[in-house]
């Protein structure tokens, strides 16, 4: 709860649609997607709909008109770009006090999903079993409560044939983590490591985010006159400007050239780091139009390091789980079917198209999954190196050689694949044996992708 997940909602969206204030719309499930034309759906428990307007703030209203018992979820539908080929799904934050709610969970939940009863309610925890990623966004210390839920989602998803691997913590609100306008990716950098080796059999990685910076900067919220404002302030001598940021009281009723509403709206836009690197910026180079500074904004947030996670690593497994599924689809009609050809003509056919090198990376995906779900216990050192080689093409990544040549990459990737093949026939079980021999073809692979692209 409050860990800012709304915030980042927005900056994914590019527009500040999700209320971030406490109110009915948090307390319920939210999916945003693209349409034609912005609405806004409140969609009951019995199936039936009522539309609402944004409100003048663009955002989806507060109040739903319907109490949140009520309501399954809150249908948006957005003309923003990024909503094209992606549907984003707030969901309440967790360790609620609202008993209701626990209640619920517990009624509806059953057995199979009983790790989320405590903590989760059952609207939220059917979005996230079904979601082909999760983003889990917390702040400052991982909490046992954290890595409940991140293995609750890991047994749910592995029931929905979904890949827990497909799990991304973000280290949300890092600018507090220091006093004022203090820098905090000294302290963020490491911490977010700190929680990674944590959450290693949870997440793939933690990604630190300033989310109100990313939110403002990806919006569009700040304006020509947040800039000249800014401008003002970054010509004040230097040990004032100290003082100015030393705390938000100080910010809001110290004298200076910019008035108190306009500092109101700019602790609202960049808080207090955000403020003070605006400043910085400006006055290394007092020039600097609205538009680059919030480049550079967003680049301070942290958040192209989530986008760029997103649209490369998470995007990409996604089509590979849902091509994925279409195959395990066709072995099941294959198992069905009365008439021993057809029977055959199915399960040779799906046989030809895993043997096409392109198609291995389903397989890899699939024991990736059983490894990550525990059902074939590996070493964690092997276990990360598989996850590694399913989740990537990175050679460099996968191999955790940075600054290798080609010939370099190849001969490691070898070397892998060789380990992987002694493993298989002499120190491991006959289900760790089918695992590696998967890996084994992968870094084969990998080796003969990295001798085409040189």
């Amino acid at each position: 709860m409050k860990a800012g997940k709304s915030t980042l909602v927005n900056a994914l969206i590019g527009r500040r649609v999700a209320p971030t204030a406490v109110g009915e719309c948090t307390r319920v499930v939210t999916r945003f997607r693209y349409g034609p034309a912005d609405r806004v759906d409140v969609v009951r428990r019995d199936g039936t709909r009522s539309s609402l307007p944004l409100g003048d703030d663009g955002m989806i209203p507060q109040r739903l008109g319907v109490g949140a018992a009520q309501v399954a979820y809150v249908d948006v539908m957005l003309t923003s770009e990024k909503l094209r080929d992606l549907t984003v799904v707030d969901t309440p934050g967790l360790a609620s006090t609202d008993t209701q709610v626990s209640a619920r969970a517990a009624a509806e939940l059953g057995e199979t999903t009983a790790p989320f009863d405590a903590d989760i309610d059952a609207d939220s925890a059917s979005e996230v079993a079904a979601a082909e990623a999760v983003v889990y966004v917390f702040t400052q210390a991982v909490r046992a409560d954290d890595v409940r839920a991140l293995e609750a989602f890991r047994t749910s998803s592995a029931r929905l044939a979904s890949s827990p691997i497909n799990a991304l913590g973000v280290f949300g609100k890092i600018d507090t983590l220091v006093g004022g306008a203090g820098d905090p990716w000294p302290v963020a950098g490491p911490l977010a490591e700190q929680q990674a080796a944590l959450l290693a059999r949870t997440v793939s990685e933690v990604v630190p985010v300033v989310g109100l910076l990313a939110e403002t900067g990806e919006a569009g919220r700040l304006t020509a006159a947040d800039c000249a404002a800014l401008k003002e302030l970054s010509v004040l001598p230097a040990a004032e400007l100290r003082v100015l940021l030393a705390s938000v009281d100080l910010f809001r009723t110290r004298p200076g050239p910019v008035g108190a509403q306009r500092r109101e709206r700019l602790l609202g836009l960049l808080d207090l780091y955000g403020i003070g690197f605006a400043l910085a910026q400006l006055g290394a180079d007092p020039q600097l139009g609205t538009g680059e500074l919030v480049r550079r904004l967003v680049h301070a947030s942290g958040f192209p390091r989530l986008r760029q996670t997103l649209d490369q690593t998470l995007r990409w497994r996604a089509d590979a789980i849902k091509a994925g599924w279409a195959l395990a689809r066709l072995e099941r009609v294959a198992g069905h079917e009365s008439d021993p050809r057809d029977r055959e003509a199915l399960r040779g056919a799906t046989e030809r198209l895993l043997r096409d090198p392109a198609y291995h990376r389903l397989r890899l995906l699939e024991v990736a999954q059983r490894v990550a779900t525990g059902a074939v216990p590996l070493p964690v050192a092997w276990e990360q190196e598989l996850t590694r080689l399913a989740t990537s093409e990175d050679a460099r990544w996968i191999l955790r050689l940075p600054h290798a040549t080609a010939p370099e990459l190849a001969a490691a990737a070898v070397e892998a694949a060789n380990r992987w093949r002694v493993y298989a026939v002499a120190g491991a079980g006959p289900a760790q044996s089918r695992v590696a021999q998967v890996a084994h073809r992968g870094f084969h692979l990998l080796a003969q992708a990295v001798r085409e692209q040189a």
